[in-house]
């Protein structure tokens, strides 16, 4: 997910046994198995049976970005499949009043499927209950209404498979520097789940599965603005770094920065989400080595197709996740398409050339 601000949530990571051997896992909120998104289809007997219904549906977002938007027009194409207009479209700005009075202007309109990001667990509760007492079916993006329960008050929860992020970027960070050397962890100090449990998959990752890659410099971070500064006071106790984690796009530029300040051309970067900056240097053969996303467009399909299974009468699986992606300079134009449906940046598109 596009971090720009986020909240706590419901989600985790969580270490399942198997045989004995611990697997880590995105779990949902109960500690729910999470059903892959490609899982959740509808078969032509069903879109069949959606159309010429009079169904209507509204897609509540916390806030606009491209993500929100992928999500959106995800979510819209898989509902026309079907002949299911979006009634209602709205754009809390991360206000959870604001999502309040959303919520009441959609249901004036009488949707048969709100799809929706809580923002708030208590709050969202109250806010979406009359929704559930006029029997709209909720398809919720991360996040759960405090109470609410599976099959009763709400369809589904889909989500990015959030350990996933992390072990590929674990990965990626890896396999750029041959296995072995040493790195540094930036991780978001906050208590933001998506951020934590991306962070915590990279870390336990390495140290899992690479033991050759040491972390020897680790670093909170609150405020992106800040990124350049920490990363300077990092790079000055340990000038030889192989590697660098950064939590998401925005504070991984003020580390490129850093990097690029210091005449460092050596240390290699890896970070979440896409974002031109830093997608820029990566194709330019920079710092960069890779940008672990998720499938914006494919969160949106899926939340309507459990939305459109649950006014079918069918079983929905309660958590759902949608898969996590490596773009790195050899495939970020397909990278971008599959990410958020939509072409990369013309100075990305032109530099990767």
């Amino acid at each position: 997910m596009q971090m720009t601000k986020w909240l706590t949530g419901a989600v985790a990571a969580g270490l399942i046994m198997s045989n004995g051997t611990a697997i880590a896992r995105t779990v949902g909120p109960a500690g729910e198995a999470a059903t892959p998104s490609a899982e959740v289809t509808l078969s032509d007997a069903d879109i069949a049976a959606l159309k010429d219904k009079g169904y209507k549906a509204a897609l509540l977002w916390h806030t606009s970005s491209d993500f929100t938007n992928a999500v959106g027009q995800g979510a819209t194409d898989e509902f026309k499949r079907a002949g299911i207009d979006i009634a209602v479209t709205t754009d809390a700005q991360f206000d959870a009043a604001r999502q309040r009075s959303d919520i009441e202007t959609a249901l004036a309109a009488k949707p048969n499927v709100i799809l929706a990001l809580p923002l708030d667990p208590v709050t969202s509760a109250e806010a979406f209950r009359q929704a559930v007492t006029d029997g709209a079916k909720l398809v919720f993006l991360s996040n759960v209404p405090k109470g609410y329960k599976h099959g009763t008050d709400y369809a589904a929860i889909v989500t990015d498979d959030l350990f996933q992020m992390g072990k590929q970027a674990a990965d990626a960070l890896a396999k750029s520097i041959d296995g072995k050397g040493t790195v540094g962890y930036i991780f978001h100090d906050a208590t933001y789940y998506v951020t934590n449990q991306r962070d915590q998959a990279f870390k336990s990752t390495i140290e899992k599965d690479y033991p050759d890659i040491k972390i020897v410099a680790e670093q909170g971070i609150s405020d992106p603005a800040r990124a350049e500064e920490l990363a300077n006071a990092m790079l000055l106790k340990n000038p030889d770094l192989d590697g660098i984690y950064v939590t998401w796009a925005e504070p991984a530029d003020g580390v490129l920065a850093a990097l690029r300040g210091a005449g460092n051309t050596k240390t290699k970067i890896v970070t979440l989400d896409l974002a031109e900056p830093v997608a820029l240097d990566m194709v330019k053969g920079g710092n960069v080595t890779a940008l672990v996303a998720d499938k914006a467009y494919e969160l949106g399909r899926a939340m309507a197709a459990a939305g459109m299974k649950s006014l079918l009468g069918q079983e929905t699986p309660a958590f759902v996740v949608a898969p996590a992606l490596t773009v790195t300079k050899d495939n970020v134009s397909q990278g971008w398409k599959d990410s958020l449906n939509r072409d990369a940046p013309q100075s990305v598109l032109d530099a990767a050339k």
